[in-house]
Parts: structure tokens; C-alpha cells; sequence
């Protein structure tokens, strides 16, 4: 990109920002808020509607991002787009993430931290959307335990559930030891378990800052790792070998440092 003088650069970086948050806010509450609220009162199926209307709203947000960010590209890889009725399990670098996961499947569920569920409008989001808090306990007990119940439905009807094991962004890239919630959830749901890289997400928007960095050449890229089955020649895999196996894809043979590139 051309180089500019850095109270230039900065004032750059600051008007795309804002663009983008104009779009999160602005943007949602004159033109989306509306679509929710028609599809509350008067779809049958809710959550589905939800869903798609989440991936509409970011799929727009990195439309915009795309044009206001001359230097900006996504690649994804093209199996990714095919991957329905599955866990996805990806690295976490940004909180770019999550919306570049949701941009690209119409039907999705996640785990969002159980605070955001305290929120009074966001709450009403995704609870409708069918998203599972972090914690299954005290107010968020309810929902995590509907949203339980109907999991093997949304499995059956193509819909996947991402979910970041490592629980939180990484700052340096490394890849922090998983918990094990995607693992219980894909082998009780017998849900293959796909494995997707996100690289750069960190570099657009660093973690604890607030401005997007518009003025560099950028790819983003969603790489699929691979798929691994919850089943084994002796029935259902056991967690610690499902976590085995999904780092050894992040890790191949020969590579020791837990370094994403």
C-alpha cells in the first residue's frame, strides 16, 4: 500500500473504523432490528430465521470491511463451504472470528460467554438464535438445557455448532491447550468434528485495540484441516483422543513448535 505520513495513517484507520461500527450499530438498529422483529412475531421457526439473519448482518459487515479496506482479501477454502450437521472447532485470534465463522454458515450455533446473555437486547438475539452460554449454570441453566434438548434436531437439519477450544484469543499465535466442551458435545451427538485454521484475523484487528488496520495488504484465510469422526473401531472415540487427533492436524509430523503461521 502507499506509504502515508503516520498522523495520516492514523486518521485513515480511525474513519474506516468508525464506518464499520456505524454499520454494527447504526446501520443494525435503523434497517436489521427490523427484520428480527418481523421474523419473531410472525415465523413459526425462529431460530432458523435468527440465524440467517446473523449471517446476512456479518456477511454485509465484511462486504463493507472489503470495500472500505482497499488492501483486504478472505480466502476460504471450498470444502469449508460444504460442511453441514457438524462440530467445527477453530483457532481463536481475533474477535473477528466468530463473525468471519457466522458469515459463512446460514445455520449456526455457538458458545457465547454467559455474561452477554445478562445484556437485555443482545440477550433476546441468541437466546432466538439458539446460541448456548458458556456457563450451564444459575440464570443460563434454562437455556443451555433447551438448547440441549433440540441439539440433535439442529444437527439433523444441517445446521453446525463452532465452538474456539482454547476458550479465549490468543495474542501470540500459539494455541493454548483445548478444553473439553466441542469433544463431550460431538461424540454425546455422534457430530463428525471438522477442524478449520483463521489466519490473520489478529493482524486486521489486534486484540485491545480499537482501530482496524486499513491501510495494509491483508488476507484473511479459512483453512479446512480436516475431518475426524467421534467413532472408532471399538465405538465412540474418547475425548482425549479426539483432542489428540485434532492438534496432531494443527501440528503434522516433524512440527514441534505450537506455532500457527
Amino acid at each position: 500500500m502507499t506509504a502515508f505520513p503516520t498522523p495520516f495513517r492514523r486518521f485513515l484507520e480511525v474513519a474506516v473504523s468508525t464506518i464499520l461500527y456505524i454499520y454494527f450499530t447504526v446501520g443494525f438498529l435503523l434497517f436489521f432490528v427490523w427484520f428480527y422483529l418481523l421474523s419473531f412475531l410472525f415465523l413459526r421457526d425462529r431460530e432458523t430465521a435468527f440465524q440467517k439473519l446473523n449471517h446476512c448482518f456479518y456477511r454485509g459487515f465484511l462486504l463493507l470491511a472489503r470495500t472500505v479496506i482497499l488492501g483486504l482479501r478472505i480466502r476460504v477454502d471450498e470444502d469449508v463451504l460444504s460442511i453441514r450437521s457438524s462440530v467445527i472447532v477453530s483457532n481463536h485470534l481475533s474477535f473477528l472470528d466468530p463473525i468471519l465463522l457466522i458469515s459463512l454458515f446460514p445455520r449456526q450455533r455457538t458458545i457465547v460467554k454467559s455474561k452477554f446473555f445478562d445484556y437485555p437486547f443482545f440477550s433476546w438475539i441468541l437466546r432466538t438464535s439458539g446460541y448456548l452460554p458458556s456457563s450451564g449454570s444459575g440464570k443460563c441453566a434454562p437455556i443451555m438445557i433447551r438448547n440441549m434438548d433440540s441439539m440433535q434436531t439442529f444437527f439433523s437439519s444441517g445446521g453446525n455448532l463452532f465452538i474456539f477450544p482454547e476458550g479465549t484469543r490468543s495474542r501470540d499465535g500459539t494455541l493454548a491447550p483445548f478444553g473439553k466442551g466441542a469433544f463431550t458435545l460431538a461424540r454425546k451427538f455422534h457430530a463428525p468434528i471438522h477442524v478449520l485454521r483463521i489466519r490473520n484475523t489478529q493482524r486486521l484487528f489486534p486484540p485491545g485495540k480499537f482501530a482496524f488496520r486499513a491501510l495494509e495488504k491483508i488476507t484473511l484465510h479459512v483453512e479446512h484441516l480436516g475431518v475426524i469422526s467421534t467413532a472408532s473401531t471399538e465405538g465412540v472415540s474418547s475425548r482425549s483422543e479426539l483432542i489428540r487427533n485434532v492438534r496432531a492436524l494443527y501440528f503434522p509430523e516433524g512440527r514441534t513448535p505450537e506455532n500457527l503461521p
